[in-house]
């Protein structure tokens, strides 16, 4: 069983008053699930953070009836089974992203549906570092395309835009999945974009030094690196984004229980 260390913090809502966090982590014998709720502009529909505890439950379930089963099918059956039980309809519903990583005895496997990444360190093919991520919603973004809540409906698993756990099972095809050896696996880190974002985007630190810091200090101290470089861009001059915090959880699962194999 590896060492697995979680940290999560509440960000605020878009009206910029604190609120619970809508990111949901659970931890399985042989799995980790993280998922992150969006918010919603919509007050008729239920909160992200409402789907993303009722779909990481019933990820859990099955995944707990079936340890070994495909991830994809799992995701597959889970997002129909919510949609069938809360009557909920693709386009008008809720939703969230989903980031998995499930070990077997000999292989550990990814899934990333949205922009929740998966980081993996090891030994794959000569790279330490391998990054499962789902980049179809920041290269909307980049590019103009999601200026309104109508472009967010209308691009939301489509084919011209991106997927997300939602009301369409189909969403679940379109992850992103990784599967390595699991001998090759020294550690793996899944994020919710509240933490990703300070790779990605503020270039506080890359994946290697993001793990440093979490085996040196706890994954609390990535949080923190985050918040702060918010805290001195309060009014998203620098990095514009649509809250001054988002919602933030980082799991750490270490196959190597702490020991440094040639990685930080």
């Amino acid at each position: 069983m590896p060492e697995i260390v979680i940290a999560e913090r509440a960000g605020v809502g878009a009206d910029g008053h604190p609120r619970p966090t809508e990111d949901h982590v659970v931890v399985l014998d042989n799995a980790v699930l993280v998922l992150d709720g969006a918010t919603s502009a919509d007050p008729s529909q239920p909160p992200g953070g409402w789907y993303a505890e009722r779909l990481a439950g019933r990820l859990a379930d099955d995944l707990r009836a079936a340890p070994e089963a495909d991830l994809t099918e799992v995701l597959t059956s889970a997002i129909a089974a919510v949609t069938a039980r809360h009557c909920l309809q693709p386009q008008r519903s809720p939703s969230s992203t989903v980031a998995a990583v499930r070990w077997l005895e000999d292989r550990v496997d990814a899934l990333v549906l949205a922009d929740s990444p998966v980081v993996g360190f090891g030994s794959f093919g000569g790279f330490s570092v391998d990054v499962v991520s789902d980049d179809r919603l920041a290269r909307l973004r980049r590019r103009g395309m999601l200026q309104t809540g109508a472009d967010v409906r209308r691009r939301r698993n489509a084919h011209d835009g991106f997927w997300v756990a939602e009301a369409d099972p189909g969403a679940a095809a379109h992850a992103v999945r990784r599967s390595w050896q699991r001998a090759d696996v020294d550690a793996v880190l899944l994020a919710s974009d509240g933490v990703s974002i300070g790779v990605d985007q503020y270039e506080l630190f890359d994946w290697r030094e993001a793990l440093a810091v979490t085996r040196a200090d706890g994954p609390d101290a990535v949080l923190d690196a985050v918040r702060t470089a918010e805290k001195q861009d309060p009014d998203g001059e620098r990095w514009p984004r649509p809250k001054r915090h988002d919602d933030q959880a980082l799991v750490l699962v270490d196959f190597n229980q702490g020991v440094n194999q040639g990685l930080p």
